[in-house]
């Protein structure tokens, strides 16, 4: 199994002065030390106009700081949303391939799409047709990272010239294609365009199973057919994460943060929202309560404890096999929420390194060499049914009429002429 960390860079109220510095300044040392453990992935996601959720606008930013302090972990985009109201198409593909250079090779091509009027409202973009958008978008991304030039596109979210999209990324024939999923639906989405499933839903390991088996299946039929021009046939795992020796502190830690999370996702689709005035945590807490020592007592009163990725060692070793038993590739930590510290979280990391992941990394290349033979002649007939956008010739390729005159030239040449002599 691979590991991630996942950044929504969320910031609770009240702000005060440097909070956002000592935010995002906390959050990539976190990621140079993920590096340094072994952790495979360090996702980023993107988000506008969310307040105390996210303050994540700019992942290609982020990633690109993490790229010159890191050297192998992989530097997701978790997601990057790919409607061309929010960015451009040209522009997305021009970020990952310049990103995909200076990290030698290192970039992951997560695709989203927004949930929350907050965002959808504010660039402009119909809820009922943004799935839509979103793949149309993400095609054609890929198509200008393969094709010089790229042919050009008359779509229902965008229309483009033939030009040469610069540069080209160092991966062939692109970063991998990664899909958010938050149900069966989006799973079975993402399996019939050949697409990564990141499963942003906190799932138990029946459900997991579940989502595994319909993902492979639709892998290994003909109703997938790949987006982008290669296939990435993984399923990864967000999982909440806190880790100390003693369960309680784990708990103390980590529980009222995650809970947060999961809250405030939920109050951005559900209820009214008055930008810049959001106080979300305290209203969290209000209806909530600090429940950690009720949460405590009832952990340490159970046979059996199932934390979800918040306890010890041996509690994490117990949530990682039966997600790896039900057919998870990677799992990937939510551990900055809330209001976790930089010093748990990066205890927690190191502990984990430390103790649980030598036992799930030391077969992983093993395993994946067994997966990808397997899999090997499905994704190969996959990439036999795409329908590829066609190169074009050079005596095809529609000449761009100059902005200024032959004559114009001539003219300054004659002048330098005349200065000459």
């Amino acid at each position: 199994m691979r590991f991630g960390v996942f950044y929504e860079l969320q910031l609770p109220r009240p702000w005060n002065d440097g909070d956002e510095y000592r935010l995002f300044k906390e959050a990539l040392e976190q990621v140079v030390l993920a590096d340094k453990l072994g952790f495979d992935y360090a996702w980023e996601v993107e988000h506008h106009f969310l307040d105390e959720y996210s303050h994540s606008s700019a992942p290609e930013v982020f990633l690109a700081t993490a790229a010159g302090r890191t050297r192998r972990i992989r530097l997701g985009h978790g997601i990057r949303q790919v409607i061309p109201n929010y960015n451009h198409p040209a522009r997305t593909a021009e970020g990952l391939a310049t990103l995909d250079l200076l990290s030698d090779g290192r970039v992951e091509f997560g695709i989203g799409e927004g949930a929350t009027r907050l965002e959808l409202g504010a660039f402009g973009i119909a809820a009922r047709s943004k799935r839509a958008l979103a793949l149309e978008s993400a095609e054609q991304i890929c198509n200008m990272m393969v094709l010089t030039p790229y042919p050009g596109f008359e779509g229902e979210g965008f229309t483009m010239p033939c030009r040469n999209v610069l540069p080209k990324p160092l991966q062939d024939p692109h970063p991998p294609l990664w899909m958010a999923c938050t149900n069966r639906d989006t799973i079975k989405v993402a399996a019939r365009n050949g697409i990564g499933a990141l499963a942003f839903s906190f799932l138990n390991p029946e459900e997991a199973r579940t989502w595994s088996q319909i993902y492979y299946d639709i892998i290994r039929s003909e109703e997938c057919v790949p987006l982008g021009w290669s296939v990435n046939a993984n399923l990864a795992m967000v999982s909440a994460f806190s880790m100390h020796e003693d369960r309680s502190e784990a708990i103390r830690r980590g529980q009222d943060n995650f809970e947060f999370f999961r809250y405030s996702q939920q109050r951005l689709v559900a209820e009214d929202f008055v930008p810049g005035f959001s106080n979300m945590w305290e209203d969290f807490l209000e209806k909530r309560g600090d429940a950690s020592d009720r949460l405590i007592q009832a952990a340490l009163a159970r046979a059996e404890y199932d934390g979800n990725g918040i306890g010890t060692p041996d509690d994490m070793r117990k949530h990682l096999r039966q997600f790896q038993e039900a057919g998870v590739d990677q799992c990937i930590f939510l551990q900055q929420a809330g209001k976790n510290s930089h010093r748990n979280i990066c205890e927690g990391l190191e502990l984990f390194a430390e103790t649980v992941m030598p036992e799930f990394s030391a077969d992983v290349e093993e395993r994946e060499a067994r997966k990808a033979a397997e899999l090997a002649p499905f994704i190969e007939a996959a990439l036999a049914r795409k329908n590829y956008m066609q190169p074009i010739e050079e005596d095809e390729v529609p000449v761009v009429k100059a902005s200024v005159k032959a004559a114009s030239f001539d003219a300054l040449a004659q002048r330098k002429t005349k200065v000459a002599s």
